[in-house]
């Protein structure tokens, strides 16, 4: 009876240290759009999909309101344009508390406020030089309202900070970031017990560098990999190899201690002719294979018993953010709440348990792969996407967007014809997912090729259609 006492106590230590080990994922809420749905919506679209962390760029009431007794933690932003005021004067600090965390907390689960955004880039401006001074005075004035324990303050820096990151273990700060604000806020960071925020954007590196990176080495997708001619170690992923040589950079300046939570990361969905790679198929495969990774556990090489706990970006796709193209298109959802593509954001999804906005239709024929108990997909469908039908949009939008494609489009439609291979099941869904997949294969599945007037997305899961073989253009 002990032995099996001792065995059934292992496994829960066991069980428990899975758990553990197991990184958690959140999304960014980004409002700069006239269009989006109200706060209310939005975090009700945020529960439906399982997803219990949000970070927004500011302290909008409507929001914090809206979040308030929903379960979901949130991390709020003190903008740039405000450091100099907290840094300049501790009234200002406390005011700027009072109004904005002590009147939400704890109904609303503020659990960390994120003091400017990428203040710590590329160069020193007069920004990071007031910067760890208004941290400091928001910290003073958490500890006035007793609420320092609970909510924690950083600074999320860009990658951009880094004089090295290639190899990884040859990751360093910029000399002159280093002493002017780097380690004093990493100092803060260690005695207020908090975290190192960073923004992580496997994206941009391989645009810049796509003659050298490998696009499936960037999305996560199976590579060969690339070996740290440092220290011999091979990364299989653009993303764990940014990740470490931020810690390689902290580690140099003996900071090996202090966690991190990546703040910001993901892949757009759309971009400009000069912006390579940005498309719907390589968005879902980098976030879907993100949450895939972060969710079954463990950490980088250099850090593999810390989980990796990210932040999406971004909840919507945010029609009047400036920039390039890519801008614009960040999002996992249009405006209207439907998808841009088709991928699982919780535990509960990569389990099958929850029922997307637009696949409805699969909870009744599930695939093997999404049923996966790991979640991660299969080796003959990685990298692979499919086009298909929006079960929620009405019957003249599917058939409208059918008739295109198999006439102006030139989607092959024979297999769903009446004596063809693929024409049970026979109904409109149906139909429409193969004729629009037939398109956006023949089209090489560039962006835009996947919309058909909001009739159709982007999954990264096979068709759920009985036995009709899809094509995948790979």
């Amino acid at each position: 009876m002990a032995a099996q006492a001792f065995s059934i106590l292992l496994a829960l230590l066991s069980a428990i240290a899975a758990s553990d080990a197991a990184g958690s994922v959140g999304i960014n809420y980004g409002r700069l759009a006239d269009n989006l749905p109200s706060p209310d919506k939005v975090v009700q679209l945020l529960k439906s999909q399982g997803v219990a962390k949000v970070k927004i760029f500011d302290t909008d009431p409507s929001v914090l309101s809206a979040l308030a007794n929903s379960g979901i933690s949130v991390v709020v932003c003190l903008s740039n344009d405000q450091l100099a005021p907290a840094a300049g004067d501790q009234s200002y600090a406390d005011n700027w508390v009072q109004a904005n965390i002590v009147k939400y907390y704890p109904a609303t689960k503020i659990e960390a406020i994120a003091v400017g955004n990428e203040v710590i880039a590329a160069n020193v401006t007069g920004e990071t030089k007031v910067l760890v001074p208004a941290m400091k005075a928001i910290q003073a004035s958490l500890v006035k309202s007793k609420l320092d324990s609970s909510i924690k303050v950083s600074s999320p820096i860009a990658l951009s900070c880094l004089g090295s990151s290639y190899p990884a273990s040859a990751g360093s700060f910029q000399p002159a970031l280093v002493d002017v604000a780097v380690r004093p806020m990493l100092d803060f960071l260690r005695q207020t017990g908090s975290f190192l925020m960073v923004n992580v954007y496997p994206f941009y590196a391989y645009k810049d560098n796509s003659d050298q990176i490998s696009l499936d080495y960037a999305l996560f997708n199976e590579n060969p990999g690339v070996v740290d001619s440092g220290n011999g170690v091979k990364y299989n992923s653009l993303f764990e190899a940014q990740l470490d040589a931020a810690f390689a950079a902290m580690s140099a300046i003996q900071y090996d201690d202090i966690k991190v939570v990546v703040t910001e990361t993901g892949w757009p969905s759309a971009g400009d002719e000069t912006e390579t790679g940005a498309s719907q198929a390589n968005a879902a495969a980098y976030n879907g294979n993100l949450v895939r990774r972060v969710l079954t556990g463990n950490g980088t090489p250099m850090r593999p018993n810390d989980p990796i706990n990210v932040y999406i970006f971004a909840l919507f796709n945010e029609d009047q953010k400036p920039g390039p193209t890519s801008e614009r298109n960040y999002g996992l959802f249009y405006p209207n709440m439907q998808r841009v593509y088709n991928i699982p954001l919780s535990q509960q999804g990569l389990n099958g348990n929850l029922i997307s906005q637009t696949d409805i239709g699969r909870s009744r024929n599930k695939s093997p792969t999404a049923n996966n108990r790991t979640g991660a997909m299969s080796k003959t469908s990685v990298g692979r996407s499919w086009c298909l039908a929006n079960p929620k949009v009405d019957r003249h939008g599917l058939q409208a967007g059918l008739d295109y494609a198999c006439g102006e489009g030139g989607a092959d439609c024979g297999p769903i014809q009446s004596n063809g291979t693929c024409f049970n099941p026979n109904s409109l869904v149906a139909h429409a997912s193969y004729a629009f997949n037939s398109y956006y294969q023949k089209k090489a599945r560039v962006s835009g090729s996947c919309n058909f007037d909001g009739a159709a997305y982007v999954s990264m899961q096979p068709p759920p259609f009985g036995n009709c073989q899809y094509p995948t253009g790979n």
